[in-house]
């Protein structure tokens, strides 16, 4: 069942994203930090209606910040179109749930919370070492953009579009 997200689920969503980057360093990806993203950062996503829990047995197991804010980095790349776009950002699934449908279910849910939104376009960001994700938009019908660079990292950020179907 993916729900909006509440303040009470800020600690388990935190615990990911510890768990998350533990994994992350342990191949040299530096997409995420102790510097970012942080608390604050999802508590604005809340406030603002845009984080969305997955949950399994009432467990948190993953989340995805679903909005139409577009990082500024993104305007010198050639879009297939210039139509508003849902974004999809900071999202991640518990370690003990991965391989089990969880990041696909999110991707999907995005696809839908556009389509009732009347909004066909969603971009998204990867940084280009992070395998899994740019595994999981491939898989989800995403198509490579280009890149960017981002957050001060060394190695660049993927970008990625999918149009939907209105008939989806």
């Amino acid at each position: 069942m993916i729900r909006k997200a509440n303040s009470a689920d800020i600690q388990e969503i935190m615990k990911i994203i510890r768990e998350t980057i533990i994994e992350m360093q342990s191949y040299d990806n530096t997409q995420w930090d102790e510097n970012y993203p942080q608390e604050k950062d999802f508590g604005k996503d809340i406030q603002k209606g845009d984080l969305y829990v997955s949950e399994r047995d009432g467990n948190l197991v993953g989340f995805a910040c679903i909005n139409k804010i577009e990082p500024a980095e993104y305007s010198g790349l050639p879009w297939s179109m210039k139509e508003t776009a849902m974004v999809v950002h900071r999202m991640a699934v518990a370690t003990a749930y991965r391989k089990s449908g969880i990041g696909t279910e999110l991707m999907k849910f995005a696809d839908e919370y556009a389509l009732k939104n009347e909004v066909r376009y969603l971009k998204t960001d990867t940084y280009s070492i992070n395998t899994k994700m740019n595994a999981l938009f491939a898989k989800c019908g995403y198509k490579w953009v280009g890149e960017m660079s981002f957050l001060d990292k060394k190695k660049p950020f993927y970008c990625y579009e999918k149009v939907l179907d209105i008939a989806e």
